[in-house]
Order: C-alpha cells, then sequence, then structure tokens
C-alpha cells in the first residue's frame, strides 16, 4: 500500500488519498506458470489492496488514532508519528495500521499499555508473501485485541527478501512465540530478538519455505529423518 503522509482524524470520514494498489496480476484459474491445467490461461484477473483512507473509521475507534499518537509522541524525543505508523487503512469494519519495521515494538508496546488503547492480547502473527511487490516482498501480520475495550486491530509490517528481518514482539507479547516461529518456518522472516527462532513445522535442515508463491509446487520428496515404525502387534489399539 503506498503510505499516507497524513492519518485520518479519528471518527471522521476519510477521503481517499491514493486509488487501490494493484499488487499483483493473475492469470489462469490456479495462477501463473506452467501447472494451470485448466484450460483457461487468458483470464486475467488483478490482486487489488485498498489505499489508505478508503472508507470512514468503524464505530467504537474513535479517538484509536490520537490516543496512540500521543503515547508514542509523549517522551518528546521520539521520531514523528507518521515516520512510526506510515498509513491507516479501514475496510470492510477493519483498522489496519502500517508501520515502519524499526518501530513495530514501540508501537506495540504503546497499544499494550495506554490506558485508552489496552490491546492486551496478541492474536497470533502470520506471513504473507508478494514476489511483484518490490523491497517489501515479505509482511508480517499481527492482530491485537483489547478486551477492555472490545476492539481488534491489524498490524502490517513488510521487509524485501533481500533482508527479511523483522522485530519480534516476543518482549512485548510472549505468546507470539509460536506464531512467529510458524511464520519464519515458512515464509523465511526473521524475526529479530526472538528468544528461540528455529523450524517448528518442517525438519531443521529441510530447504526452503513453504508457503512462499515461489515455492515449487511439486517434484520434493517427503522426507522423515529418524522416524521409527512399530510393529503391528506393538502399536496401541482404540476400539
Amino acid at each position: 500500500m503506498t503510505d499516507s503522509p497524513d492519518l485520518p482524524e479519528p471518527g471522521a470520514a476519510v477521503e481517499p488519498v491514493s486509488p487501490p494498489e494493484v499488487v499483483r496480476t493473475r492469470t489462469g484459474m490456479f495462477g501463473a506458470g506452467t501447472g494451470d491445467t485448466s484450460g483457461y490461461g487468458r483470464i486475467r484477473r488483478s490482486v487489488v489492496m485498498p489505499g489508505p483512507g478508503a472508507e470512514p473509521v468503524p464505530e467504537g475507534y474513535r479517538g484509536v488514532l490520537e490516543d496512540l499518537r500521543s503515547a508514542l509522541e509523549r517522551p518528546g524525543d521520539g521520531p514523528p508519528f507518521t515516520t512510526m505508523v506510515r498509513s491507516v487503512t479501514c475496510y470492510r469494519g477493519e483498522v489496519t495500521l502500517r508501520v515502519a519495521r524499526e518501530h513495530l515494538v514501540a508501537v506495540a508496546r504503546a497499544l499494550r499499555d495506554e490506558p485508552a488503547l489496552r490491546f492486551e492480547m496478541c492474536l497470533g502473527t502470520s506471513g504473507v508473501h508478494f514476489p511483484e511487490d518490490p523491497d517489501a516482498e515479505l509482511r508480517a501480520v499481527t492482530h491485537l485485541r483489547s478486551i477492555t475495550h472490545s476492539r481488534t486491530l491489524r498490524l502490517e509490517t513488510s521487509c524485501p527478501d533481500t533482508d527479511p528481518h523483522v522485530p519480534s514482539l516476543f518482549s512485548v507479547y510472549p505468546t507470539v512465540d509460536w506464531h512467529e516461529r510458524e511464520t519464519f518456518d515458512f515464509f523465511g522472516i526473521v524475526f529479530d530478538d526472538h528468544p528461540s527462532l528455529t523450524r517448528i513445522e518442517m525438519p531443521d535442515d529441510w530447504d526452503g519455505h513453504p508457503q512462499r508463491k515461489d515455492y515449487p509446487l511439486g517434484g520434493i520428496g517427503v522426507q522423515f529423518h529418524g522416524a521409527e515404525v512399530a510393529a503391528p502387534d506393538t502399536r496401541r489399539s482404540y476400539p
């Protein structure tokens, strides 16, 4: 998404500041490439992401951006709010903050600790891969929930394929531990300062990251490292 220099005021209608962004174009029923056997190779469909300020801030989010701005700028010696939170998207009743990766931990901590915000629960982190998005091919998406104020917020930060590093949120939300490991395993995003960033699904010596869009579809042998199958007469039976 294109960054917006001016963030929307909470509770007010948001004027579109940029058109929706075409992030990629799919060709054929099963996407581009030689694996399309659908017979519809001429079909082309654009994958469009909403631009900043796509619709009014949803009900119940009044004051969130103002409170976050106040919490982040309170020390007085930090970067401007618009440097840390580069854009805000309101789409289908959901609010997404596009956060610069170097400020991700500070933004998350303010969202957790500020009494007017109190996003005390992290619902998890997952990855997205847009190979056609230069310098932002990999994205880490984190969903936060405020039980106190009954609202949900999405944080999104990006990094390039050539430097796939994003700060870990473990110091703010320890429950994100396994979610970040899974995202590292499947997408190759390296979460800096994670206490134990190792694979969680694939074997340690597995080559590649299976949920990236450039990962080959097939032709990879199934490997069982050190697995032993018990004899039939020694297995447990379940009546």
